[in-house]
């Protein structure tokens, strides 16, 4: 039986198909869905560290890629004359037995992944932006949350930001200090360490000899700027454990302590220690290493995250009827997503833009594998899901019909910026590079690619090529001739890749949803993108195609498919055209649509006679 992402109040008889399947699945989008209470609201007793990574319920490359940055590393392979004789290390056979006794009452020792991850070997450092004023029991949670991250390897440098005090305001001095120093004693009330860096560490004005700078970034420079030198109170923070909060002050060219705009504080602390981190580096590399050098108070000051803690929440979206961004591909949707903000969402949310602006400055700077997040107070302990799995709270390429009956999302559902690939929709195969086409599909796949024949075939049916990046992922989508001559060609996803080193960064999310656009999502308001294609004109098309029954990826595409169906060793997937489907369900008011409409009668059959028609593309 067949199951579609749509409300269903009964099941219809109906025939069976003749195709050479096992069988079709039902799934229901409107199942119900677990519960998943707040941390925050919860009792202070069950709201401990443990539970907290476990709702963050990472998957496997999740936890690699969390322990690649704060777990234990493997050392150097030794040589094999460093070896040690293995007789030096075995008692004589007599003794054995002895020191097996004696084992059995020591205690165990914790496995070495799990002591890297409850208690990190490499720290990282992330820019805060506490954008206030909080009331004491706001505050509290945020730092509960800011603890949490410590005990994760992240270390926190937090800048206050006062939104209710105009700068210029009669003891605005002395109230953002008195600010500083509360957040600080809320955290030590929480066991952290944490010390106020009230002298200035940020200088005003821009970077000396900037315009001169031949590598300068595509986005404006901050309006302040750090040196190296400048940084040694936070230096001095971190190596000491302890968590550095700043006040947003900066030291004119009248060497005055001013009070400036916390963004461009944070910008310029960015900016600063990357490059500083880069001058460490450099020194280092002139060092020959030291082999019993400890390496566990260690803190890489280069920021692994940006994260933006206010009352406001994420970036509101027009596709999310003001509800905020999932996650934010900066390097295709900035100007789009500024350029379609209403005006009526600065009431509740007035500095939704300036902190996406941030965003994009820091993330300029800092490493591709970074991230920032913009989340509310009410979601603080959001952070440690973000942090171990960089990912946001849903998935933003799951169907729209899921994802607006999902718990997890509301007006503080926290935003994931990622600096992201370009999106490009490309229609002739005269521009598509081959060559990175080919290494794309060969290296994803792990198998030679047949080119001659496929790039004939894509010369004859090809609709669109989508390309992510500098062809760091692709989706080929064809049109495969009806076996109906009256009907319209069959829309068939041939391709889709995405380079192991970008599995993960949210390149998967962006392709998926520039091909929702493309095809089936083609005619709604929030299919509307800047991609080089259709720009969400027209009317949208089934999207079909299949995989094989024991690929990995299948249940990430269970969840996104409208259904599916087993035929053999294959599985085909099919997404309905939502626009289509909105336009019948407004026409039945309350009955809703049933399982199988007269409309769909024989598809099935027609869609797995071309799927299993056509060519494999490998060698």
């Amino acid at each position: 039986m067949i199951l579609h992402h749509r409300p269903h109040t009964f099941f219809r008889p109906f025939r069976s198909y003749g195709v050479k399947a096992s069988y079709a699945t039902i799934r229901s989008l409107r199942r119900p869905l677990p519960k998943s209470a707040d941390v925050d609201e919860l009792d202070p007793s069950d709201n401990d560290f443990i539970l907290s990574i476990l709702r963050a319920n990472p998957s496997l490359r999740d936890t690699k890629s969390y322990l690649a940055s704060f777990g234990h590393h493997q050392p150097e392979r030794a040589k094999p004359s460093d070896l040690l004789d293995i007789s030096t290390i075995l008692p004589p056979p007599g003794q054995q037995e002895n020191e097996s006794a004696k084992l059995t009452t020591e205690p165990l020792k914790t496995s070495p992944v799990i002591s890297s991850i409850l208690n990190p070997i490499y720290r990282r450092t992330a820019l805060v932006k506490l954008q206030g004023p909080f009331t004491d029991k706001q505050l509290d949670s945020i730092a509960r949350g800011m603890v949490f991250l410590e005990k994760l390897g992240l270390v926190s440098v937090m800048v206050i930001e006062h939104d209710k005090l105009a700068r210029g305001d009669e003891g605005e001095r002395a109230t953002i200090i008195e600010e500083t120093m509360r957040v600080v004693s809320v955290l030590e009330a929480h066991g952290a360490k944490a010390r106020p860096v009230l002298g200035t560490v940020v200088r005003l004005g821009p970077m000396p000899r900037d315009h001169e700078d031949p590598a300068a970034h595509d986005v404006p420079s901050p309006e302040a700027h750090v040196f190296p030198t400048d940084l040694v109170p936070i230096r001095s923070s971190l190596r000491a454990g302890e968590i550095p909060v700043l006040p947003p002050f900066a030291l004119d060219s009248f060497c005055r302590s001013v009070r400036i705009d916390a963004n461009d504080v944070i910008a310029a602390l960015v900016r600063g220690m990357v490059r500083a981190t880069e001058l460490d580096d450099g020194l280092q590399s002139k060092q020959p290493p030291d082999p019993h050098a400890d390496y566990s108070e260690d803190i890489n000051l280069v920021p692994l995250r940006l994260m933006i803690i206010n009352r406001e929440g994420g970036v509101p979206s027009y596709a999310r009827s003001g509800y905020p961004h999932l996650l934010i591909n900066l390097s295709s949707e900035y100007d789009f997503i500024r350029d379609t903000f209403e005006p009526s969402w600065l009431k509740e949310r007035p500095s939704a833009l300036s902190n996406l602006r941030l965003a994009r400055t820091c993330l300029s700077y800092m490493p591709p594998a970074s991230s920032a997040i913009m989340v509310s107070h009410r979601s603080s302990s959001s952070l440690i899901a973000n942090l171990i799995t960089n990912k946001p709270a849903v998935s933003s390429s799951l169907p729209h019909a899921l994802l607006q009956g999902n718990r997890k999302l509301a007006p503080e559902t926290p935003t994931l910026i990622r600096r992201g690939q370009s999106i490009q929709v490309v229609r002739s195969l005269a521009h598509v590079n081959r060559a990175k086409l080919t290494h794309l599909l060969e290296t994803s796949f792990g198998r030679t690619l047949d080119v001659a024949p496929f790039y004939e075939r894509l010369e004859k049916y090809l609709d669109f090529v989508i390309v992510a990046g500098d062809y760091v992922g692709a989706a080929i989508v064809t049109n495969e001739p009806s076996p109906d001559p009256g009907s319209p060609p069959i829309s068939y996803l041939d391709k889709f890749a995405v380079l192991p080193s970008h599995q993960g960064d949210g390149t998967v999310d962006f392709l998926w949803v520039a091909l929702h656009d493309e095809t089936y999502g083609l005619g709604h308001p929030f299919s509307v993108n800047p991609n080089g294609g259709k720009e969400g004109k027209g009317e949208g098309r089934d999207l079909v195609w299949r995989s094989r029954a024991d690929n990995k990826v299948n249940k990430w595409y269970f969840d996104r498919s409208s259904g599916h169906m087993r035929m053999g060793s294959w599985v085909l997937f099919w997404c309905d055209a939502e626009k289509r489907l909105k336009q019948e369900e407004s026409q039945r008011a309350d009955s809703g649509l049933s399982y199988l409409e007269s409309w769909e009668a024989g598809r099935l059959e027609q869609w797995a006679d071309v799927v299993t028609k056509i060519p494999s593309a490998w060698k």
